[in-house]
Formats: C-alpha cells, sequence, structure tokens
C-alpha cells in the first residue's frame, strides 16, 4: 500500500498506472489523506505545464485527462488523489466532515474517513513536569513550570531585549502566519489590548512567533504590523527562527496556547496537543482536533462556535470579542486569584491529552483505517 500524505505526491498515481494500465488496480495500492480545506493547499495546475514536467510518467494527455474524468485544462491534485485511491482521510473527525462537503458533489471519488493527527508525547513532553504530574506533586509541577518559563525568557531577552518575569500570565501565539489564522485577532481591539499588556494588578505576557511565506505579502505585513505595535511595550514580544527548539520551549514555557483560526479552516492543528502535555492549558476556537479534547472551564479555555456562513468580517469581530471577555473575565482571575484551580485544570489537560492525542493512537488508526484492505 502506497499512502498519498497529501496531493503533491500525485504523480506516483500516474507511476503506477503506467505499470499495470489499470485505474482499479491503481486504487487497490493507493489511499491519500487531505490535509488542509484551504483552496490555495488543493493545488491547481495547468495540464500542459505538468505534461512537460514529465507529471504523468509519459501516458498521453489524452489518456490522462480520460482516466482522471478531467473535462478542462487544468488538474487538481486533491481531486485527482481521491479518485485514484481507495480510502481518504481528513485529519482530524472534524476535517472529515467538512472534507466531505468539499468534494462529495465530484463524481469517482473515493470514501473520506478521519484520523486524527497526533504528537509524539517520548519527543515532546518534558521528563521533569511528567514526574511531577504522575506522583501527583503539584507543587513540583507548577516550580518546574516556572523554570521552563525562565529558559523561554532567555531567548525573549536575546530576541527582543525585554525581561519577562516567570510569575506573570504568559499567553504565546506561535505557527505560521496566514491570514486565516488571525495572528493579529488579540489587538483587533488595540485600546482594549493595551489596557490588558500593561496593567499592573494582573499582568499578561504575550508571545508570537511563526513564519509567513516569503510570497505572501499579506502574511508578511501581519507579522510587521504586529512587530511595529508591540516594540515599545515591554510585555510583549515576537520571536523569529521557529524551528523544533524554539518550538518546544514555547511549548514549555508558556501558561496559555491561543488558537484563534477561522472556524472549519483548520484541518487539524496539533500544537495545542504538545502545549498540553506540558502543563500549558489551551486558549481556543473549536476547529480541527480541539472539539475531540475541549471541556471549557475543566481542561482549558474555549470560543463557542462561531456561524462559519457568516461573513468573514461578523465572525472575526464575535470571536475576538470572546477571546477579550474569556482573557480578562476567566483566564485572568483564575490563574492569580485561584492558582489551586488553575493548576487542577493543567492536571486535567495533560491527563486528558494521553493516549488519545499521541502518535501510537494515530498510527494504529491508520494501519486499522487506511492501510488494511477491509
Amino acid at each position: 500500500v502506497y499512502h498519498m500524505n497529501e496531493g503533491h505526491a500525485l504523480p506516483l498515481a500516474f507511476y503506477l498506472y503506467s505499470k499495470c494500465k489499470s485505474v482499479d488496480e491503481v486504487r487497490k495500492q493507493l489511499v491519500f489523506t487531505t490535509h488542509t480545506p484551504e483552496m490555495a493547499g488543493n493545488e491547481e495546475r495547468e495540464l500542459n505545464l505538468l505534461n512537460e514536467m514529465d507529471f504523468f510518467s509519459d501516458i498521453p494527455l489524452e489518456d490522462v485527462k480520460r482516466i482522471s474524468n478531467i473535462s478542462g485544462s487544468t488538474l487538481n491534485y486533491t481531486l485527482t488523489a481521491l479518485r485514484f485511491s481507495r480510502k481518504a482521510n481528513g485529519v482530524s473527525q472534524m476535517h472529515g466532515k467538512v472534507a466531505n462537503e468539499m468534494w462529495q458533489s465530484n463524481s469517482g471519488i473515493c470514501p473520506i474517513s478521519a484520523i486524527t493527527n497526533a504528537q509524539n508525547k517520548k519527543y515532546w513532553v518534558d521528563s521533569y513536569l511528567e514526574d511531577a504530574f504522575q506522583r501527583n506533586d503539584n507543587e513540583a509541577l507548577v516550580l518546574r513550570k516556572k523554570e521552563l518559563k525562565k529558559e523561554l525568557f532567555k531567548v525573549v531577552a536575546d530576541q527582543a531585549g525585554k525581561l519577562f518575569s516567570p510569575d506573570v500570565l504568559t499567553i504565546v501565539w506561535a505557527r505560521r502566519f496566514a491570514g486565516y489564522k488571525r495572528p493579529a485577532l488579540l489587538m483587533q481591539d488595540f485600546e482594549r489590548f493595551l489596557y490588558l499588556v500593561t496593567r499592573t494588578d494582573f499582568p499578561i505576557q504575550v508571545i508570537w512567533a511563526g513564519k509567513p511565506y516569503p510570497e505572501d505579502q499579506d502574511a508578511v505585513n501581519t507579522f510587521n504590523y504586529i512587530q511595529s505595535k508591540i516594540k515599545e511595550l515591554p510585555h510583549c514580544a515576537i520571536l523569529v527562527g521557529y524551528e523544533l527548539e524554539l518550538s518546544a520551549m514555547l511549548k514549555k514555557g508558556s501558561d496559555v496556547w491561543l488558537n484563534n483560526p477561522r472556524i472549519t479552516r483548520e484541518a487539524s492543528g496539533t500544537s495545542g496537543m504538545t502545549a498540553a502535555m506540558n502543563a500549558t492549558l489551551n486558549f481556543s476556537v473549536q476547529d480541527g482536533w480541539v472539539p475531540e479534547f475541549a471541556r471549557h472551564g475543566e481542561n482549558g479555555f474555549y470560543l463557542p462556535a462561531v456561524d462559519a456562513s457568516w461573513p468573514i468580517e461578523k465572525q472575526d469581530f464575535e470571536d475576538h470579542k470572546n477571546v477579550l471577555n474569556i482573557l480578562e473575565n476567566e483566564i485572568v482571575p483564575t490563574y492569580y486569584n485561584q492558582p489551586a484551580k488553575w493548576t487542577e485544570m493543567v492536571r486535567n489537560s495533560m491527563r486528558d491529552i494521553y493516549p488519545m492525542f499521541d502518535s501510537d493512537r494515530m498510527a494504529s488508526e491508520y494501519y486499522e483505517k487506511l492501510y488494511s484492505s477491509s
């Protein structure tokens, strides 16, 4: 069985067809995972260009169009992969439904199920945090969390020249800068944001990290906008070099992991899983993997689901309002006034994340649901 783990692997299907000359035989060997509902991530190219680049293993274009059920002059990678595979899956239960809604009107596609993404706990988890959790030693858990915050704040000082405190509630937004992920949603009402990050009674520290695609000018502009707005704010920083090492430090050194894409647009998202493994509470919209995990006020903080059919401006307004209301009225008071409840929520989160969102479960499901011939 060959697993096409997104559409760029599609030349494999044509290579196999060039060997066996039968779409039915190809389907017996192929399974497919679709990774995003974003149309930019479901690539479509001109047939003639692909043919020039030997995409089709020397299969004549007329045969390519016939076996791919193409009537026009372009080929959609995802749709064609769905037509050449015997099974396919989305990467969360919610994404499985969204993917079916996206593609079900097309003829000849295979069934689309759902296998929720996961993370490798052995790789990501801090062993001292995990040990304190397993021993029910809340004091050690809290102490280790502060040590990890100090390690992260060395990077903040090095990159931004700002001194963060391990005693202050620290929120992290860290992922690829893309419009639908809304990096600047927290700042939409900038005056209210400014109040929250400058107040001295219940202080907040905020860190952004991630990368825009170099050719995504809107994302580059958003990164630069955030940097320009926070450069003089002592409790806000934006970090660069977002690779595995910094990613791990952010998940271990944050108190709150902020995730606010437009609903139905995030196929899965996994960073919040590794944050939860490291005693960080998720603060998220209910998209991707999150609805399978979320218990508001018990293992994190979650926004009420907006209607994805609303205009984007209305969705953004409603989500922004809920982000700031939950932050100001629930997260901040719980962190500072109810530390025992905060620690209980952290423990709930660390318990709920495993084993459901560990890669052992995911690997087993891929074998049982996708690779098995039954």
